[in-house]
């Protein structure tokens, strides 16, 4: 049984959860610093039902006077993009959610791992959780990354060499002189999708950029942990990052890699750039680099959703909303939205889209007859302009 130093709930899980925590007979939440509940799958509200949804969550966190809760318009943002960004992880934190992506925030340091509605609920009423300690895996990176190559590539990279349960129940602990050539949205990126590979969590060093992003963020202490020199590990994986190339998963699992050099003509129809995976400023200004002075194609409709309404301002303070608008681009309000399906761009039957998101599963993003194609930023916005899956050098 382990203390909890944060609760996570959106508007898909939370509403279950406090259904169940009223049976626990407890009036209050254990805490109401240590809980923090987001409304960003269905929101802006597409329907009623995801109303409905987004009220009971709201209710819930005005009665219990809940610190953290962020209403859409206001502090509004993709869950996994918003909490680091308001400094509610850090080094050394045990943080649960009920969303399997909660494993993003390991990229701080933190133990983070996704849970159900009902441990939530139990998490909220009493600050614990059950947890089994995993195995680890050791990734040992070394060398930088070259130009259009990014987490995103690093991660699919791994995802396709150990298939999507390869790490089943057991830590992905990222180590090695290449850590210090990742930007902490690389390592965002990268902690975000440990789940594709059935891990319980992934985990990076606390370095001088990982403890520069927490102070400017304003988190509280870290508490540093390192690996001990003996530890043991279930196996060990070395990547060479400047051997990485641009790589694309095909449809339907995210180990369905390929670099992007090696593969053929595969004409697309939407394009959608955005996500707790990608949404951050670097990611929008990669996609708008490749943009800039360029067109969509016509049989390409893009989407372009930062993760948070501080990157949004970003975004348009910097030009490249102007520049995604221009190019021929729609761009969103921070929601999950495409992602799993929810709306703001549902593909049809036979429909192809290359995403910046996370999951290609069939009918993922919309008919059981369309394909996802996990990909970069840049990949991504190369394949608008080009209408098809293309790397950024295809159009120099």
């Amino acid at each position: 049984m382990a203390d909890v130093d944060l609760v996570l709930g959106n508007d898909i899980t939370a509403p279950v959860a406090i259904g169940e925590f009223s049976k626990f007979g407890c009036d209050k939440v254990f805490d109401r610093t240590k809980i923090a509940l987001v409304p960003d799958h269905f929101t802006p509200n597409k329907d009623v039902k995801a109303a409905r949804q987004c009220a009971c969550m709201r209710n819930f966190a005005y009665e219990q006077d809940i610190k953290n809760y962020f209403e859409v318009g206001h502090d509004c943002g993709i869950e996994h993009a918003l909490l680091p960004e308001k400094g509610l992880v850090t080094a050394g934190d045990l943080v649960i959610g009920a969303d399997s992506h909660t494993c993003t925030y390991g990229a701080l340091g933190a133990f983070s791992t996704g849970i159900g509605s009902t441990d939530m609920a139990s998490a909220m009423a009493t600050g614990k959780i059950w947890l089994r300690v995993p195995e680890a895996i050791r990734v040992e990176l070394t060398g930088k990354f070259n130009r259009h190559v990014s987490g995103k590539d690093l991660i699919l990279h791994l995802i396709g060499m150990i298939g999507v349960d390869g790490a089943r129940y057991q830590s992905l602990e990222f180590t090695g002189s290449g850590i210090a050539a990742l930007s902490m949205d690389d390592r965002f990126t990268i902690a975000n999708m440990a789940i594709e590979a059935g891990a319980k969590n992934g985990i990076f060093p606390v370095d001088e950029t990982c403890l520069k992003y927490l102070k400017e963020h304003g988190a509280k202490e870290p508490l540093v942990h390192e690996a001990d020199v003996d530890a043991e590990y279930a196996q060990t994986i070395k990547i060479d990052l400047s051997k990485l190339k641009p790589t694309v998963a095909f449809p339907h699992l995210p180990e369905n890699t390929r670099e992007v050099d090696s593969i053929g003509e595969i004409k697309i129809d939407q394009v959608v750039i955005g996500s707790c995976t990608n949404g951050r400023i670097s990611d929008l200004k990669a996609a708008a680099e490749i943009l800039s002075g360029r067109k969509v194609a016509k049989n390409v409709r893009c989407i372009v959703i930062p993760a948070t309404q501080k990157i949004w301002l970003e975004a348009l303070e910097l030009g490249y909303l102007k520049i995604f608008a221009e190019s021929g681009c729609v761009v969103s309000t921070p929601t999950c939205g495409p992602c799993l399906g929810g709306h703001m761009g549902i593909l049809a039957k036979g429909e192809r889209a290359v995403t910046t998101t996370n999951r290609n599963f069939v009918g993922r993003m919309g008919h059981v007859e369309s394909e996802i194609y996990l990909a970069s930023p840049a990949v991504a916005a190369a394949s608008a302009v080009l209408g098809k899956v293309a790397s950024p050098d295809a159009l120099i």
